[in-house]
């Protein structure tokens, strides 16, 4: 019976709101979840029918599967976006999700790397062999830009704009958005291209992509968690590093040096301001531990 309303759920959501595959199916299985629960609870229940004790049961039995509040938050945000969608469609006339509580999550702020520490990172890439060319050009890129690593290996030579200081990214939900770019990016990005790329057998398909393996086909996300790990472990940084930290490290040093929140967004591609605020908590952070190691009262 679920079937109908889970198949124009994904329609809703490709169509108008136009998310990648990987958020549509993410939406899904939370769904999938719900309705899992609703067959051997409610089995002739329809979405219409629904309140917010069913719903607040169905928390209490995946809370007694074991799933972390995160998942579980995650999966509240999925039938909230499912009862949009049947409002939207008159499937339900209320929105039994509007009141169901989120659960409370302990906010972890990630790990970042100092200025130096990037440099240093950058520093110690052999640029003698062509590989080392490509990952310093990933490298100063990751910093320089903000990217996701998912819009890293998908950066296209179509969209570099060097004489303009900008690249054209495509985010999250297929959504644009132009990122300035350093000097130092554009730099690395140009002596790959001229010295390594232009060498390399493109394989079919992949003729647009900056960044290619030795086979001449685009970057696996995976390939870039291993180069960024290697360089860490080659210049003994005990954080947890990953290409996620320089997209932090981009944003935390930016409002740190004063930018506005709102520049900071647009750069990272966030929909939501809320989602770049996590930034300014960072920034506090840094202004606590900087207080405490150099203000005399905290010694």
């Amino acid at each position: 019976m679920w079937l109908i309303y889970k198949k124009g759920f994904k329609s809703y959501l490709q169509l108008e709101k136009s998310l990648s595959e990987n958020s549509v199916d993410a939406y899904l299985r939370d769904i999938d979840k719900l309705t899992q629960y609703l067959s051997s609870s409610y089995p002739e229940i329809k979405p219409g029918e629904l309140n917010l004790q069913h719903l607040e049961k169905f928390l209490e039995w995946i809370t007694k599967l074991g799933m972390t509040p995160s998942s579980q938050s995650r999966i509240v945000s999925g039938i909230r976006n499912f009862y949009k969608y049947c409002l939207q469609e008159q499937i339900s006339k209320t929105d039994p999700s509007a009141l169901l509580e989120t659960p409370k999550l302990v906010k972890h702020l990630p790990d970042i790397l100092s200025f130096s520490e990037i440099e240093l990172m950058s520093n110690s890439i052999d640029v003698s062999a062509p590989e080392g060319v490509r990952n310093r050009a990933i490298i100063e890129t990751l910093y320089s830009c903000g990217l996701r690593v998912s819009e890293l290996v998908t950066l296209r030579l179509s969209c570099l704009y060097f004489d303009a200081g900008y690249v054209r990214i495509i985010g999250k939900g297929d959504k644009e958005r132009l990122v300035p770019i350093g000097t130092y990016a554009i730099k690395y990005i140009n002596i790959y291209r001229e010295t390594i790329r232009l060498h390399l057998p493109v394989a079919p398909g992949n003729e647009d992509f900056v960044f290619l393996n030795r086979r001449g086909s685009k970057l696996s996300r995976i390939m870039i968690f291993m180069i960024i790990k290697e360089i860490a472990k080659k210049i003994r940084i005990k954080k947890n590093i990953s290409p996620h930290t320089l997209r932090h490290s981009f944003a935390t040093h930016l409002v740190e040096g004063g930018a506005d929140l709102r520049a900071v967004q647009e750069m990272l591609g966030h929909e939501s301001i809320t989602t770049t605020e996590i930034y300014t908590h960072l920034d506090r952070e840094y202004l606590r531990n900087t207080l405490q190691q150099f203000h005399p009262a905290y010694k």
